[in-house]
Parts: structure tokens; sequence; C-alpha cells
């Protein structure tokens, strides 16, 4: 029996939602709802690491799976993995997994809590396992109600003015997005819904509308979830209201979703992408929002009070780099905007359970009412010391590794004259990044202890075990990239 017989992506898929149908109509009792959810993710967690080992580094989609859904409209069951989506798929189980233990002590309403997270995480596997644009929409926006419901009913502040600007904008996006898939469908020929397909040229393309048009109709939706300045405005609310654990999400695999859908969708040049040409055009434009996604979101850090609104603005910043890396239009860059992709979801994931556990022992996130932390709470303060380094970019973590890929692919691309330029600018992000992530650091571990925090507890067996593993990738990646590196350039062997 071959592995594609089982369908280990629908499976990988579908694991945390049946895990969410479990907790609904089997269980009651909170701890065995916990238990559950971890059981189901872990599973899908282990999946994904044996489709990783078993894939084929010579590139290619593997693990393909192709079923009539809509026949009336040549709308396909279309999953499959390549080195583009395998990391994000990996990525997602993780977090979906380590999601899980962050929410180990939320007793409000537990049972809807985790088959909200359940749901969540299957959504957004959706998006990095579709190649059916159709398919590929609907798992765009189920995952948007769950993240609705997460942030509503168990946030904080203004949580339910945060939730809804989540929707707004994201609805706002996607009714773009529709626009563009219909009108790339009505102008294939034959009509298909098949990235694989009009991608490749087996469905000739024969626009209805100009081409830029319908790549700005899509790229409008990816710009928003990345997102890009000055679209970015709902992140810092959304993170900053949200529980812990949607947080560790949001950052470590939601915004994913926007950058890997430039580079499967529009930013394609040579053979690659499905809007073919026009990436090359309006690279300069992109580029230049980059950098001044990097700026602003690194000068934007530096004025936070709040330890969730900090990282957030963070978020921004090293977002910008990935739409550097895409935008720079070669298979270096390319390879490193996917890098970064991955590394931003370790460290930020990393950094907002940190926030968490701080906020968890001390009831307290206002950086000028902390002080002195790392003497009760040693294990925490070199973990987050760790992250707050990566995320700075320091040699031997994913985070350098990440973005020196980005820029050296960026500083030799021949996208557009003066890229040269744009690349210096947003190393200068880097630098700026070291201010606030050293600062942070300083006033919030480092200054006089105060009394009001003498006792507070350090983490717990089950939190080290969650900051551990994510220490531990985020090293082992640092010192050994070519773990993905060698899985993920393929993808872009033939562009260009």
């Amino acid at each position: 029996m071959s592995i594609e017989s089982i369908h280990p992506l629908s499976i990988v898929l579908f694991l945390p939602a049946a895990g969410a149908i479990v907790i609904g109509l089997l269980v009651k009792e909170a701890r065995t709802v916990r238990i559950t959810a971890a059981l189901f993710t872990f599973v899908a967690f282990a999946l994904s690491l044996a489709l990783f080992v078993m894939f084929d580094r010579d590139g290619g989609l593997q693990f393909v799976e192709q079923a009539q859904w809509i026949s009336s409209i040549n709308a396909q069951y279309y999953l499959g993995v390549d080195g583009l989506s395998l990391p994000m798929v990996i990525l997602t189980t993780f977090i979906g997994l380590v999601a899980v233990f962050v929410s180990w002590k939320i007793n409000i309403r537990t049972k809807e809590y985790f088959i909200w997270l359940l749901l969540l995480e299957t959504g957004i596997l959706g998006v990095f396992c579709s190649l059916d644009l159709l398919l590929f929409f609907l798992f765009w926006e189920v995952e948007l109600i769950p993240m609705y419901m997460l942030i509503t009913i168990w946030g904080s502040g203004r949580k339910e003015y945060s939730a809804m600007k989540f929707v707004v904008y994201t609805l706002f996006g996607s009714a773009f997005m529709l626009a563009g898939i219909l009108t790339l469908y009505y102008s294939a020929s034959p009509h298909t819904f098949s990235m694989v397909d009009i991608a490749s040229g087996a469905a000739i393309l024969i626009p209805v509308i100009p081409l830029a048009s319908i790549f700005f109709l899509i790229f409008i939706a990816f710009a928003i979830k990345l997102p890009v300045f000055p679209l970015h405005t709902w992140l810092p609310d959304a993170h900053t209201d949200a529980p812990t654990a949607v947080s560790v999400i949001l950052a470590g695999v939601l915004l994913k979703m926007g950058a890997y859908g430039m580079i499967r969708l529009v930013a394609g040049f040579g053979d690659g992408g499905i809007v073919p040409g026009v990436a090359e055009d309006y690279a300069k434009i992109i580029v230049v929002f980059a950098v001044i996604s990097v700026l602003y979101g690194a000068a934007g850090t530096m004025r936070q009070t709040d330890l969730k609104r900090l990282i957030a603005y963070s978020s921004v910043s090293h977002m910008g780099f990935v739409l550097l890396g895409i935008f720079a239009l070669n298979q270096l860059s390319l390879s490193g905007a996917v890098l970064q992709m991955f590394s931003h979801g370790l460290i930020t994931g990393l950094l907002f359970a940190m926030v968490g556990l701080v906020y968890d022992k001390t009831h307290q996130r206002q950086i000028p009412l902390l002080g002195g932390l790392a003497r009760q709470m040693p294990v925490i303060c070199v973990v987050f010391s760790i992250a707050g380094l990566a995320a700075l970019g320091l040699p031997t973590t994913i985070g350098f590794a990440a973005e020196f890929t980005v820029f050296m692919g960026s500083y030799n691309s021949t996208a557009f004259g003066g890229i040269q330029t744009c690349v210096v600018l947003a190393v200068l992000g880097i630098v700026i990044g070291a201010g606030y992530i050293l600062w942070m650091l300083e006033r919030v571990f480092y200054r006089e202890p105060k009394a009001e925090y003498d006792g507070v507890g350090d983490a717990n067996n089950m939190e080290k075990a969650y900051i551990f593993a994510f220490v531990g990738l985020i090293l082992l990646f640092g010192v050994y990239p070519r773990f993905l590196l060698d899985v993920i350039a393929p993808v872009f062997s033939s562009w260009g």
C-alpha cells in the first residue's frame, strides 16, 4: 500500500477538527478535554514530522490527493505539499500542540475553548495544503470564525472591538480575493480553480481584465494578513486583547498565511506563480512598502509600554523582511523569505508564550511596573532572553540564518535598480530591533527588584517543556538551517 493511498494530508488536516468533534460529543470533564486536545494535536504534529522525513528533497508536489468536489464548476478537493507548504504545515501542527499546553489553565467554558482552538488549527492547515483556489478560499474564511470567538469570549481589554476589527479587515481583503479568484477562473481555458493547472499552463490564461488587476485583487488580502503598512493596525489590537495561546497562534502561523499566499499565487516570476510577469512590474513599489513596514514596526515598538503590543509591533517589522525577500524575486531571497516565515513563527510564538508566563506569575504586562524579575523567575528570564536575542538575529539562532539569507538574496537581486539601497535601509531595522529588545529585557528583568513580586513563581515543569522545545528548535535550525533549506530551495530552482 502506497503512502498516497492512506491520504496522509487529509489525516493531518482533519485530525484537529476530529478532536473538536470528539470533545463536543463525548467529553465533559475539563481535564479530559485538555488531554483529548493534547492527544489529537500531538498525533497531527507527529504525522507532519513523518511527512517531513518521507519528503523527497528533489522537490515537486508530494502526498497529492485529488478528487472531484463540485463537478459542475470543476472545483476539486485537491491537496498537496511542496518545500513551500510543508514547513508551514509542520510549524502549524507544532504551534497548535504548544497552544494546547499554553491553554492548560483555561477554566472558563473549557470545552468550547478547545473546540474553537482545534477548529482554528484545521482552518490554517487547510490554507497551506490546498491546491484548488476555491478550497483555499474556503479554509481562508474558516479560520475567521474561531479567531473571532476565541478573542471575544476569552480575551481581555477591548476584546469585542479587537475581534470585530480583525473580522472587518479580513473580510475586506477576502472580498477582493474572491473577486480575483473568480476572475482567474473565468480567465482560464478550460475553466478551473486548480493552482497547478493555471501555473503550469495546462489551463491557458486569457485574462478577462488586465493581469495587474487580478494581481492586486488577490494581493490586498495577503497584504492585510501579513500585515503590510498601513494595513497593519488590526494586529496590535488583536494581540493585546487575545488570550496568550491565540497570540501564539496568531504570530506563529496566522500571519504566515498572507506571506504563503503571496508566494504561491502572485509573486511568481519566470515559471512561478499564477499571474506571471506582474510581480516584476510592481516589485519596486512593494519593496518600498516592505522597508517602511520594517522601520515603522521597529520604531513603533520603541514607544510601547505593554509587553504584548511591543511584540506585536516587532511582528510588523519582522514580517517586512519576509515581504522584502518575496519581492526581491530571486531564488535565494525567496528561500530566505520562507525560512524567515518559519523563524518568525518559532521566535515570536515563544516571545508571546513568555509574555503569557510573565503575566500569569505577576498579573502585570506594563513594562514600567515590572522590574528585577530575574531573581524571582530565572528560567523565564533566560528563555525570554534567548527568544529576544534570536529576534534580533544573534548568530547560531534561526533568526540570524533567516535574515542573513533574505538580505543576501535581496542585495544580489536584479528585480529593479536601487534595491541595494532598500536592503541597507531594511538592515537598520535590525539595529533598532537590538535596541528595543535589549531595552525591554533590561527594564523587565534587570532593574531593581520590586517588593510586590517577591515570592512569584517560576515556570513549572509543563511550561518548561514547551518553552525548551521552542528553544531547541530555534538553536537547531540556527546551527544547521540546511534541514529546512534543502526542502525549501528546490521549489524555486525552476523560477527565473
